[in-house]
């Protein structure tokens, strides 16, 4: 059975082999001792509540309960940019006119940008390889979602997902090449790796200013704007069917989308309920359905997806189910269906 929960000091070694497993591309999840270790000890005293909401950093783990292995990662940054500047190219558009020629062109452009600091970020997904199947990456995204909607002031009125962008190979990044090389004299995992270790000030010493021109970019560069890594396409569907869109913002580096949401239009917020635990298992399911169900309380904040129905307020949970939700009889639970309604075509 897998479980979604808030990480422990604990899990080091787990979420290290887990890292070893990402490759290029994912800033926030490297394979870096020291990096890891203050980043879980800033998430558990994020889940503690013992420092200020706008620092917080909650990470989560799926663990398979059989193996007690860590085999998927998620996070909430609760505020971006508090520290240091967060960029973004926004895509915008330039009209330039002759009247002596009667020619109107419309192009558009990249302009750097800060309009997104102070966002709360999900972040920092992956999923092992050998567990993409079933609703394991629908658990492990959308347990972060349920948390926003159980503790929703804890967080801003924005949320961001920078997704990672199209890479050859999965090494070589189009965009950069095309673009950030020329600028930066590096190579696109060196800063990758300055941007995760907090270094971003070369971003804005070395960036220009100016509005770029997509249409003088090679095509290559071109097509991969606005466009995700092959294994990050089932995530950003996942995000999309859960309220966030694409408004014209992409990652710097590899022009990886960023999809946005104000927090009240999330399918979570808007669609999930609390209920109360129950133990009567024998009473008949009427229509049960696969849910997605996570406890209330903060510091225990863990979440599973079950089979099950719901009577006047009340869920029953069986005792395996109990366990793995750290929970009682009695206490409330925050639930949603796990798959979003179908639109009704027309």
């Amino acid at each position: 059975m897998l479980v979604a929960r808030a990480i422990r000091e604990s899990d080091l070694d787990g979420l290290l082999a887990l890292a070893r497993e990402v490759g290029a591309g994912m800033t926030t999840l490297k394979a870096d001792v020291p990096m890891l270790t203050a980043r879980i000890e800033l998430a558990c005293a994020s889940f503690a509540g013992t420092i200020a909401p706008e620092l917080c950093d909650y990470i989560f783990v799926l663990e398979d309960t059989t193996t007690q292995q860590i085999v998927g990662v998620s996070a909430i940054k609760a505020s971006v940019g508090g520290d240091a500047p967060f960029y973004n190219y926004r895509i915008g558009t330039l009209v330039h006119s002759s009247a002596e020629l009667d020619v109107v062109s419309r192009m558009e452009t990249l302009y750097l940008s800060n309009d997104l600091t102070g966002s709360a970020e999900l972040c920092t997904l992956f999923l092992h390889p050998a567990y993409r199947n079933g609703n394991n990456g629908r658990l492990l995204s959308k347990c972060r979602l349920l948390f926003i909607a159980q503790f929703p002031h804890l967080f801003g009125p924005r949320l961001i997902a920078e997704l990672r962008g199209f890479l050859h190979d999965g090494m070589h990044s189009p965009f950069w090449d095309s673009l950030g090389r020329h600028f930066f004299k590096m190579d696109f995992d060196r800063a990758d790796d300055l941007c995760a270790l907090g270094k971003k000030s070369f971003i804005a010493e070395l960036m220009p200013r100016y509005p770029l021109y997509i249409a003088l970019l090679p095509a290559e560069a071109q097509a991969v704007i606005g466009q995700v890594h092959v294994a990050t396409a089932p995530a950003r569907h996942l995000l999309e069917q859960e309220g966030m869109y694409f408004e014209g913002y992409v990652d710097i580096f590899d022009a990886g989308p960023v999809l946005q949401a104000r927090i009240g239009e999330l399918r979570a917020v808007r669609e999930s309920r609390l209920v109360t635990i129950s133990d009567d298992v024998d009473a008949p399911a009427v229509h049960p359905r696969a849910l997605i169900v996570a406890t209330s309380t903060l510091a225990n904040f863990r979440c599973l997806v079950l089979d099950a129905d719901v009577h006047h307020g009340q869920m029953a949970l069986d005792a395996q189910a109990q366990r793995l939700l750290n929970s009682h009889v009695g206490d409330a639970l925050r639930m949603m269906p796990l798959h979003p309604k179908k639109k009704a075509n027309g």
